[in-house]
């Protein structure tokens, strides 16, 4: 089979580059090889179970498959170069910007029309964080929630099925040069292409490493977040999550000037359990219909950790820290705040006593034994100090869930094209280590199509 564009990977990266190329050429023949299922067959066998731990499955339905691990996240997109990735280093910010815009005009079209655009810029909220040593981030988001989501990538997949030929489960094992482009290889067959998009998210981060060393790509270590799923009464935050929803607030602790940051809030939202190659981490959804909404806000605390020499490994680290809580907890384990700051183990009475209703059944016990001291430290001392702009949050009964771990792939050496040293080639959204975040990753898309897309222009 010959294309003229192949595209490994169905996320948001791989989606917008199919649909600009189509907006944007003419008779070209693409194809979309992708690991997971398509949207309707992507179910995971322990969803809404009392199963805490992964079985498994051969392939994850949760972050593989159309749509890619964001489409049973939030539906957030956050148009600003402030946090979600360095896409604007490559292509400059006002264009970064102009991109994510484009790409939220898209899902407003195909499903998201009537949902909100929230902004911190110039709100009351940047002077009272400043004064209490918080920096609210700049940035403006759209909410269409999981559920709106949904529907956007269900419409997304009508418009492309018929003009794009789609490989589901369907992993390609390796892709090599040839003398006019690339050949894909996967079970049972192999395809070659003039260009090739590889947009294999974070779930194909191992992939992205092998396939970086045949091609001799060159990589830079990156960073990976640990912290915890902080759940507590809505009302505490509703006059932040009201105006802003997504409040993007970062702290610099007194103890060891570690940076810790707010991430993902979920208004009236649920805490679940998240796969990634096995290790089940604790994630946060919400949605825009009223009737599946709770009375709980969840948001993550998170800290950065970036290793370069001697130890490299990054994912290693957080994984490890992953696999321990697994280990303790059989999965995610739960712990009331009042409880960690005294020193002891939550359990099922004093959860059950407290104000705060779980929405996830995870096992109680005491994060202490699961995060380093110095990470744990950090997200105690942000916890207070959020308590000085939203009173309650450092309440006894709120809830911590952990462990939750954002892995980052390694960052893969690319130019202003978003191009390998192999002209062709290009690497985008999360498998590139330069976006981290579904507007980022879809704006990352869109670029390398049109650029395609000129250059198909100017050979004819």
């Amino acid at each position: 089979m010959k294309y003229d564009v192949i595209i490994i990977g169905a996320g948001p990266g791989g989606i917008f580059s199919a649909y600009e190329l189509l907006q944007k050429t003419e008779n070209l023949k693409i194809a979309v090889f992708e690991a997971g299922f398509p949207l309707q067959e992507r179910h995971c066998p322990i969803d809404g179970e009392k199963v805490k731990s992964c079985i498994k499955c051969k392939t994850c339905a949760i972050m593989n498959g159309f749509g890619g691990a964001g489409a049973f996240s939030d539906g957030k997109y956050n148009i600003t170069n402030d946090f979600g990735g360095t896409l604007y280093q490559y292509i400059g910010k006002e264009q970064a910007l102009n991109l994510m815009r484009y790409v939220d005009e898209i899902n407003l079209a195909y499903g998201g029309e009537g949902t909100r655009m929230y902004s911190t810029a110039g709100t009351r909220f940047k002077k009272v964080c400043l004064q209490n040593k918080l920096n609210l981030l700049d940035a403006s988001v759209r909410h269409l929630g999981t559920d709106i989501n949904y529907i956007v990538l269900e419409n997304l997949y009508e418009e492309l099925k018929n003009r794009v030929d789609f490989y589901f489960h369907t992993p390609v094992e390796q892709v090599e040069r040839e003398e006019n482009g690339y050949r894909v290889l996967y079970k049972g067959g192999e395809a070659g292409c003039e260009n090739c998009i590889v947009s294999v998210g974070r779930s194909g981060s191992k992939w992205m490493e092998t396939v970086c060393k045949k091609l001799e790509i060159p990589t830079h270590s990156n960073r990976v977040d640990i912290g915890v799923r902080v759940e507590l009464p809505a009302v505490i935050f509703s006059h932040l999550t009201d105006e802003l929803y997504e409040s993007k607030i970062v702290y610099r602790t007194e103890k060891f000037e570690d940076n810790v940051r707010t991430f993902c809030m979920n208004p009236c939202g649920i805490v679940v359990n998240e796969n990634t190659n096995g290790i089940v981490t604790v994630n946060g959804h919400s949605y825009e219909d009223p009737e599946h909404q709770t009375e709980n806000t969840n948001f993550a605390l998170l800290v950065a950790k970036h290793f370069s020499e001697p130890f490299k490994d990054s994912n290693g680290y957080g994984e490890s820290i992953a696999r321990l809580s697994n280990m303790l907890g059989g999965g995610v384990i739960v712990q009331r705040f009042g409880d960690l700051v005294r020193g002891r183990r939550s359990n099922t009475d004093r959860i059950r006593e407290g104000l705060v209703t779980p929405t996830l059944a995870a096992t109680p016990g005491d994060l202490s034994l699961v995060l380093p001291k110095r990470i744990l430290d950090g997200i105690i001392e942000m916890i207070y100090a959020l308590d000085k702009i939203a009173p309650g949050t450092a309440n006894d009964d709120t809830l911590l869930y952990g462990v939750e771990v954002k892995f980052y792939n390694m960052e893969v050496e690319i130019d202003q094209h978003l191009e390998s040293r192999h002209k062709g080639l290009y690497i985008i959204g999360d498998g590139s280590g330069v976006t981290h975040s579904l507007s980022h990753a879809s704006a990352s898309g869109v670029y390398v199509a049109r650029h395609i897309a000129e250059k198909r222009t100017e050979c004819q």
